[in-house]
Formats: structure tokens, C-alpha cells, sequence
């Protein structure tokens, strides 16, 4: 079986750090040796609402884009994701898949690959700890450089300890 390299974007911030430290303990328990970065502290993005915690996850995986999607998202459901609000609201936890391999996909739904959130300080700067050296397919840059050419890179994150 060929396994898969996928990288992960979590997010929540109700109840945050519960949600965060049981998920990345879900993943271990589903996809074994997890890569997890730092947990940062950062402001919502897109609305109005309380802090978040986010980090960045590397799972090594059989499943497909679509399958490891579906999996996520009944993971985020089992923690009472509620997904009949607007888009961007609060959320118990978030897990998006950012990159997949090389892979480069538009849908269905709101999966994209490369995802387009990559662009967010919130999204990149946990990556780039964790895969500095990852090149991000269509752009031809690894997520080292794209966080050093970010407006919010020489800003002192906010680690949290979960």
C-alpha cells in the first residue's frame, strides 16, 4: 500500500485546547507517528469571535484526499463541529487538509489542494515549522520561504502549551 504524506491545519477556539489535545491524541490513535508543531494563540479571522488555537499536523496515510477528508470530518463532527452556521464562525475544531502529497485538486466541496487558507499566518507559520523545506505545488516555493516572504513573519507568536 502506498502511503500518503498529508499535512493538516487545526484549528477551535471553543473549549480549544480539550478539542485540540483530544484530536491530535485521535490521529496518533488512527495514523501512528503524528508531526505536530507549536500551538499558537491567534485572532479570528473572516468574523468577529474569540481567540483561536492552531496548529499544524503531518499524517502518513492510505487514504485517499476524499477518504482522509471524510474521516476529518466525521472526526470534527464527534467533537460537535456545527456546520449549519456561516463559513467562518466559531468552531469546537477544524481540521483541514492543506497539502497532500503533490497533489493539486479543486473540489468537490470545499476541498481544495494546495488549500487557498495557506495564504493566512495561521495556516503557514505552524506548516513551516514542522516542513520548512515542503514545496508547495504550483508555487515553487517551500513553506520556509512563503513564511518569510509573509507581512506577519517577524510578529512574536503566542505558544500554548496543551
Amino acid at each position: 500500500m502506498t502511503l500518503h504524506r498529508a499535512y493538516l491545519s487545526l484549528g477551535s477556539n471553543r473549549d480549544a485546547a480539550h478539542h485540540l489535545r483530544t484530536a491530535i491524541a485521535e490521529l496518533r490513535d488512527r495514523f501512528g507517528d503524528v508531526v505536530v508543531s507549536p500551538v499558537y494563540r491567534t485572532r479570528a479571522v473572516g468574523f468577529d469571535g474569540d481567540d483561536f488555537l492552531n496548529a499544524a499536523a503531518i499524517v502518513r496515510t492510505g487514504l485517499d484526499p476524499l477518504a482522509l477528508n471524510a474521516w476529518l470530518h466525521a472526526l470534527e463532527d464527534a467533537h460537535g463541529r456545527d456546520r449549519s452556521g456561516p463559513r467562518f464562525g466559531d468552531r469546537t475544531l477544524d481540521i483541514d487538509i492543506v497539502l497532500f502529497d503533490e497533489v493539486v485538486m479543486d473540489g468537490p466541496g470545499h476541498l481544495q489542494l494546495p488549500r487557498d487558507e495557506l495564504r493566512h499566518a495561521f495556516v503557514l507559520r505552524p506548516l513551516a515549522d514542522i516542513a520548512p523545506g515542503v514545496v508547495v505545488p504550483g508555487s515553487g516555493r517551500t513553506l520556509a520561504q512563503l513564511w518569510a516572504a509573509h507581512p506577519d513573519c517577524d510578529q512574536v507568536p503566542d505558544v500554548v502549551e496543551l
